[in-house]
């Protein structure tokens, strides 16, 4: 059995949802049987943000009838270690430090690297380029991403 699909004109009723508790819709995506909603929310995401988009959410669902199957909705906050989805997050970031898993290319040659640095600059052209910095190295990474398989914060203490 394969897993519905978010209809864009549902992922727009989604993002009035959470436009309408003042909060960001993130990240909409599938995860095995569950689909996760990711909100953010200037002063940070509550418990009563979660819970009341959950409910308009369910309700959403069910008169779309979504999925043939079953499938559990969860509703969170981004955590401390959020993702980065969008070019907005990487500009939204810029300064912070990172944990980057993307693809390099050098010699006809690929391979799956990750690199922790602080994201020094991010231009939104040709997809998104990002200037990581590993301070503690004195190394640079100019990374397109396009070539991103996975970026997030890292947690500074």
């Amino acid at each position: 059995m394969s897993r519905p699909v978010l209809a864009m004109e549902l992922e727009q009723e989604f993002r009035a949802v959470a436009d309408g508790e003042g909060c960001e819709l993130v990240h909409v995506g599938f995860h095995g049987n569950i689909l996760r909603v990711t909100l953010d929310h200037p002063d940070g995401v509550t418990h009563e943000h979660c819970a009341s988009v959950s409910r308009q959410l369910s309700a959403l669902l069910d008169v779309d009838d979504f999925g043939a199957g079953r499938y559990v909705l969860e509703v969170s906050s981004p955590g401390l270690d959020r993702p980065l989805y969008r070019p907005e997050d990487w500009q939204r970031f810029v300064g912070n430090l990172i944990r980057v898993t993307f693809v390099e290319r050098k010699d006809g040659e690929s391979r799956k690297r990750t690199f922790v640095g602080r994201l020094e600059t991010f231009e939104n052209r040709d997809g998104g380029q990002a200037r990581v910095v590993d301070e503690a190295n004195d190394s640079v990474q100019n990374i397109s991403l396009l070539d991103v398989e996975q970026a997030r914060l890292e947690i500074e203490l």
